[in-house]
């Protein structure tokens, strides 16, 4: 077998980054990238702290970080925000930003971060004022920046880095092609709010494999939030497998799903002390239809619940009360209302312990969620599994136990295979 020539390398301590930790490396490491785009070449930090400000990847380009390299984010505001806007506009809800990503690149192809190194957000300081605002107004999210947000990239390939401490999202490749994600592990405190690990956006052909997820969000969250002109579905073909999920709020699909999604495959992957296990969460005005999603293979331990697909997500997670109970709405939607559709869904080979919940599949009075599959589901929780709103469900080989009350909680649901009809 003949090889390619070896990639040019563009190492940024060569365009005169320091590598200490204290001094701004943005303009030299801004230069390497230039220089590097459209060569294929590699854009290398070796072994060193570069402190830098927000940086913009170029078409045909590898990052690769060393071991014993971090990228780190700065984390003053100004950095971030258009010069016409203060971060105390932000504070006060007088404006959004928009705050600029601190890795960014749009139109791009043949993009690859690799490496045994580390992309830091420096967080925390972030973290303080959401958490104030989100406790001041429940649900509301602190506009911050994401760590990278890719943007219309064809082949992009995130592998073997650590990534951690985003004020806000870590990964978003927002509508990309062909994608693989592997070996990552992607760190935040439990606390941080909105630090979702992996954000998928209106996606096709993405591989999310051997990942190790341990955030205070969104573990993975598949998104569309408005419809791709020329496609049928926005976000299509994705596969998560071999995945460790730790701190956060489990694998997801929404609360965008206006676009469509469809060709989900989650698979040999391993939940502990999450706040949601497999999620499909929308609700009226940003639903879309959802269909063809598997989960097999799936192992949970202190989760809270294992399953929940609700069409009444309302910006709430596992801890709130109206997740598990529908408003008491049977009413019609208003006409162009964006309803959410959920169907042909299998679960297989999962076993679970909750917390509270086994579980709960919320559809809407005029939407039910249809033709869902569980084969080979074991169950141990405090409380039933509730199926309000859905037809079409089938119980293979299930067992639900729990503290109190029958395994299954019933309302306006067709289901078949339960035990003494509960």
């Amino acid at each position: 077998m003949v090889s390619g020539p070896e990639p040019k390398i563009f190492d940024v301590s060569k365009f005169g980054a320091r590598g200490d930790g204290i001094h701004l490396d943005t303009a030299a490491i801004q230069k390497a990238l230039d220089a590097c785009g459209g060569t294929g070449g590699m854009v290398k930090f070796p072994a060193g702290t570069y402190l830098s400000q927000p940086l913009t990847l170029r078409t045909k380009s590898t990052l690769q970080l060393d071991a014993g390299a971090t990228l780190k984010a700065t984390d003053e505001p100004k950095d971030y925000l258009p010069e016409d806007v203060a971060w105390g506009d932000i504070l006060n809800g007088s404006k959004k930003g928009p705050l600029t990503p601190f890795i960014n690149g749009k139109d791009l192809t043949d993009i690859v971060i690799h490496g045994q190194g580390t992309i830091d957000g420096s967080g925390a300081k972030w973290w303080i004022p959401a958490e104030a605002a989100r406790r001041k107004e429940p649900g509301y999210t602190l506009p911050r920046p994401n760590l990278i947000v890719l943007t219309r990239v064809k082949h992009l390939e995130v592998a073997g880095v650590t990534l951690k401490n985003s004020p806000k999202f870590h990964l978003v490749p927002d509508n990309c092609q062909d994608v693989l994600i592997a070996g990552v592990a992607i760190l935040a405190p439990e606390h941080a709010a909105n630090t979702d690990a992996i954000d998928p956006s209106s996606c096709r052909n993405v591989l999310i494999t051997n990942c190790t997820l341990d955030v205070g969000d969104d573990n993975v969250a598949i998104k569309t939030g408005k419809k791709i002109a020329g496609r049928a579905f926005a976000c299509e073909d994705i596969t998560v497998a071999g995945c460790t999920f730790l701190h956060g709020h489990g694998m997801s699909i929404g609360s965008e799903t206006d676009g469509g999604v469809r060709n989900v495959v989650v698979k040999n992957c391993t939940f502990q002390d999450t706040e949601n296990g497999l999620r499909i969460k929308s609700q009226r005005g940003k639903g879309g239809l959802v269909e063809n999603v598997s989960y097999s293979d799936i192992t949970m331990t202190n989760v809270d619940p294992a399953i929940t697909f609700t069409c009444y997500y309302l910006n709430n997670s596992a801890k709130d009360a109206v997740q598990s109970t529908p408003p008491k709405d049977a009413g019609t939607p208003s006409a162009g209302e964006k309803i959410p559709v959920y169907r042909d869904i299998r679960v297989s080979n999962l076993k679970a312990t909750c917390q509270k919940s086994a579980g709960v599949i919320l559809g809407l009075p005029e939407s039910c969620i249809s033709n869902v599959v569980f084969e080979n589901v074991q169950i141990f929780a405090a409380k039933s599994f509730k199926i309000h709103n859905a037809k079409g469900v089938q119980l293979k080989k299930v067992t639900v136990s729990v503290k109190e009350n029958p395994p299954f909680a019933i309302e306006n649901a067709q289901i078949e295979g339960l035990k003494n009809g509960i």
